[in-house]
């Protein structure tokens, strides 16, 4: 039986007209698709940046001043940025012949939204996507109970203050020197200008560089517990059974589509702007995987329902592509049986290796994978 569902997230469109400063602007990026990007970073640039100037100018700064700033930073443009810095992370924005400009995005205006140079780069690319939220990914939710305000605490706290040396050592094993000099430049580099100017005018330095990086540390956290916070115990590994996907919501037209984190998973690579597609041709699978789907809700709502452990909201949102529909109850004991605990003794033999993510999008099951490499020339960790 098809299941019809209509999507309202944004598409391509090929008929639009390109404006002369589009063309202009076309000259220089890979993708015409990603035009909204180059936009949004110069919108974003003509705002921060002589609004931090101004908080750090002699005698100038006031806390209602700073409040605006931050409203518009954090409230209004945080999400879009570290949406438009993870889709320029996994397709680079620029042409080869001014790669340089595509540093612009994390080295000049990651800083203002709280985000180090290339450390979300190492973190998200280097490890996140080639570990699959398993145990040796850092930012595995696997090991707590999904819906426990007390787990995501120690969880952010943990990332927090340990995270960065947790990621330094990780790059360090696996001989990623290069990225890990990356990461460390931008790191220290972020410190000593935050630091720094502190001690010029500590109130702007808290407000332009301090909050913001709390804040953003603690979104990216949140966010990531909502992506990967139903997982299916029995195969952990499996990019349809351990994200979800959010659907037909406001959260995925100011943030490119972020909502669809199992299509993500499956081929990082895949275009923002052919997620919904890609949705639609893929819902036999989803209903074969038996994934977790929810229509007007976001990561960050699917994390707050969890600490309030309100499932009833959850299952009224779910997308439940199984014939018969399930029951109200059903879809809660579903929910809840995905978000128990899960114990690194229970993942079958070779999921940690970096292969599983190819097998899951050649339509190799992961247990098979597992048990081929068993016997592999696996390099030592």
């Amino acid at each position: 039986m098809t299941t019809t569902i209509v999507i309202d997230d944004p598409r391509y469109d090929k008929a639009k007209e390109h404006s002369a400063l589009d063309r202009f602007f076309l000259k220089y990026i890979r993708d015409p698709r990603d035009l909204p990007f180059i936009y949004l970073s110069l919108k974003q640039s003509a705002v921060v940046f002589p609004f931090a100037v101004l908080l750090f100018w002699p005698g100038m700064f006031r806390w209602w001043l700073a409040l605006i700033y931050l409203v518009y930073v954090l409230g209004l443009n945080l999400g879009p940025f570290i949406l438009m810095l993870h889709n320029t992370s996994h397709r680079t924005l620029f042409k080869r012949e001014y790669k340089l400009l595509n540093h612009y995005v994390p080295w000049v205006l990651g800083p203002f939204f709280g985000e180090t140079p290339d450390t979300y780069y190492v973190h998200h690319i280097m490890m996140h996507h080639a570990e699959n939220n398993l145990d040796r990914d850092l930012s595995s939710t696997m090991r707590y109970q999904r819906d426990s305000f007390l787990g995501f605490m120690h969880y952010f706290l943990k990332f927090f203050f340990v995270g960065l040396w947790e990621l330094a050592l990780y790059q360090w094993r696996r001989r990623n020197h290069h990225f890990l000099r990356r990461m460390l430049a931008g790191e220290i580099g972020f410190y000593i200008l935050a630091i720094g100017l502190s001690f010029y005018n500590w109130r702007a330095a808290l407000v332009v560089f301090g909050i913001p990086f709390v804040v953003a540390r603690f979104g990216m956290m949140a966010g990531n517990w909502g992506q990967h916070a139903f997982i299916d115990a029995t195969d952990p590994g499996n990019s349809y059974r351990n994200t979800i996907t959010c659907i037909n919501a406001g959260y995925n037209k100011k943030c490119f589509n972020d909502g669809y984190h199992i299509g993500h998973h499956v081929r990082p690579t895949r275009h923002w702007t052919d997620m919904p597609d890609d949705f639609v041709r893929s819902i036999p699978k989803y209903r074969e995987e038996n994934c977790v789907i929810f229509q007007g809700l976001d990561f960050f709502l699917v994390w707050g329902l969890l600490m309030t452990k309100n499932y009833k909201t959850l299952a009224k949102r779910f997308v439940d592509f199984q014939e018969p529909k399930r029951s109200q109850e059903e879809i809660i004991a579903l929910l809840k049986s995905r978000t128990r605990r899960i114990s690194p003794e229970q993942v079958p033999v070779g999921y940690t290796l970096n292969d599983r993510v190819a097998a899951v999008t050649a339509g190799v099951h992961p247990v098979t994978l597992a048990r081929d490499l068993e016997s592999a020339d696996v390099p030592a960790e």
